[in-house]
């Protein structure tokens, strides 16, 4: 590991922008980026798909957790980390989610396993169970959970904290029967908020306009991910069909658009084929801007896909400045040449500074087509205009079809902390890492 940063000289970002928008930031080296790791694997499942969230009262408070049951917390800003496991009494089987409310409290979503009879009892995967930590992530709640609906099973969810009055909002696609071939079982986009800082949970209700398949595939209406704006406005993307979906609610959930907005197409659709790996998604993520800088309050939408062939995955953005209304031309946030993958992206936007950071995987330097895979970070100052691309992993890796690498990452931001988290594979052992990356700019 790298112990001393080294730091770039001064550059400008904002090209699209006037200069009164335009800011002086200072970057690291490419490559010269601390990588920690996290956790490496001991058994048979995970750690992978792991979820991370700095406390925005204490930005050296960070929790982290990976499948199946794992949480890590740092209080040192990700330098070291603590490692255990989450139980509740609704079970802890995956899909991890956490998030912090704006007076610190985090809370760690995941799926339900209530009889611990996986794949054996009707009650498997009949809701989402969300636990909670006062006391930075140390300690956890049994959880409340969103109404038991068996068979039909939940899945794929994330949350979303009201800047306002930390409501908490989560979404997620319910199936009727997980993997059902049956054109009468159908899947759909399910919304619930919680007033009670995560006590107790409205009932369910569908905000899609359109259900898909239960197959678990591109026909089926999947990945949302809810974010809400500095005034309350709450706003939900998701997949379907070889599209991107958008929806919005002025009343805290109460009611959505009566017609879903169509934010871009996705050809290929969001499942799609990546050597190596035996599924990967590119699904949206959602993110809005709640700093007072120039572009406060514009709506962003990040997804993958493989519109430039099987063999070129490039990870895309779109924006809106007008709640939703209409969205910007996507626009391709790699910046390496064509054909090439790169995938599994994850987006935050710093509350702070409105910067915009995506993470990825990316194998533009795999020249002899071992499907070796680096990590790198999409940084935009100026509204998503322009991006400069970091790589950020210290090594490459290799991942392996038969082990299972998971379905997403995740990158927290606040105020230029900048804490992303990832899964790799040496010699068939899964491993959580961070990269400790300090974006400084000028006040």
């Amino acid at each position: 590991m790298k112990n001393l940063w080294i730091w770039s000289c001064l550059i400008f970002f904002g090209f699209a922008c006037n200069r009164e928008s335009a800011k002086k930031i200072i970057l690291p080296i490419e490559s010269e980026f601390v990588n920690v790791k996290i956790e490496q694997a001991s058994g048979f499942v995970g750690p992978c798909e792991p979820s991370i969230c700095i406390n925005p009262i204490n930005p050296k408070n960070i929790v982290a957790g990976s499948v199946l049951d794992n949480v890590y917390q740092s209080m040192d800003g990700g330098k070291n980390w603590t490692i255990d496991k989450l139980t509740s009494s609704y079970g802890v089987y995956g899909d991890p989610v956490i998030r912090a409310d704006y007076n610190g409290t985090f809370y760690y979503s995941h799926l339900s396993n209530p009889k611990n009879m996986a794949w054996r009892d009707e009650s498997f995967l009949d809701r989402i169970v969300i636990q909670k930590s006062t006391d930075a992530g140390k300690t956890w709640s049994d959880g409340s959970f969103t109404r038991p609906d068996s068979p039909k099973d939940q899945d794929k969810q994330w949350m979303a904290i009201d800047p306002k009055d930390n409501t908490l909002y989560m979404t997620w696609t319910e199936f009727d029967l997980y993997n059902s071939k049956s054109p009468n079982d159908k899947s759909r986009i399910l919304f619930t908020r919680s007033d009670d800082q995560g006590e107790s949970w409205t009932e369910p209700k569908s905000i899609s306009q359109f259900e898909g398949d239960c197959l678990d595939g591109d026909q089926t209406t999947e990945g949302a991910v809810p974010s809400v704006s500095n005034n309350g406005d709450l706003y939900v993307a998701w997949c379907y069909d070889e599209k991107l979906y958008f929806d919005r609610s002025t009343d805290k959930g109460e009611s959505w658009l009566g017609e879903d907005i169509v934010i871009a197409d996705q050809p290929g659709g969001w499942t799609f084929d990546i050597p190596g790996l035996s599924r990967c998604n590119g699904m949206t993520v959602s993110e809005v801007d709640l700093s007072d800088g120039p572009f406060a309050g514009t709506i962003y939408v990040n997804w993958s896909d493989q519109r430039n062939g099987e063999n070129d995955t490039d990870i895309w953005i779109s924006k809106s400045t007008d709640q939703g209304n209409t969205w910007s031309t996507p626009k391709r946030v790699n910046d390496d040449k064509p054909g090439k993958h790169q995938f599994l992206n994850w987006m935050d936007v710093d509350p702070i500074t409105g910067y915009i950071y995506i993470v990825f995987y990316d194998r533009r330097n795999d020249l002899s087509n071992k499907n070796e895979t680096e990590v790198y970070l999409a940084v935009s100052t100026d509204g998503g205009e322009n991006f400069r691309n970091l790589k950020i992993s210290e090594s490459p890796f290799i991942p392996d079809p038969n082990v299972f690498f998971g379905d997403y990452n995740d990158i927290s931001a606040y105020d230029g902390q900048v804490r992303p988290i990832w899964t790799r594979l040496d010699k068939f052992k899964l491993s959580v890492w961070t990269a400790l990356i300090d974006i400084k700019s000028e006040k």
